[in-house]
């Protein structure tokens, strides 16, 4: 999950250079979902 999230924050900055702020916007948006999932799922995991 956490290569997702990398994945989509390198699409992020290639769109933004791009001029493309929607789609950057957007995967910056969907990259920030995966990272806190990451956390909470590692986080329970380590708990249990």
């Amino acid at each position: 999950m956490l290569e997702l999230a990398i994945a989509f924050f390198v699409l992020a900055i290639i769109a933004a250079a791009l001029g493309a702020g929607g789609v950057a916007g957007l995967s910056m948006d969907v990259a920030k979902w995966l990272v806190i999932i990451f956390l909470v799922l590692a986080v329970v995991s380590l708990v249990f």
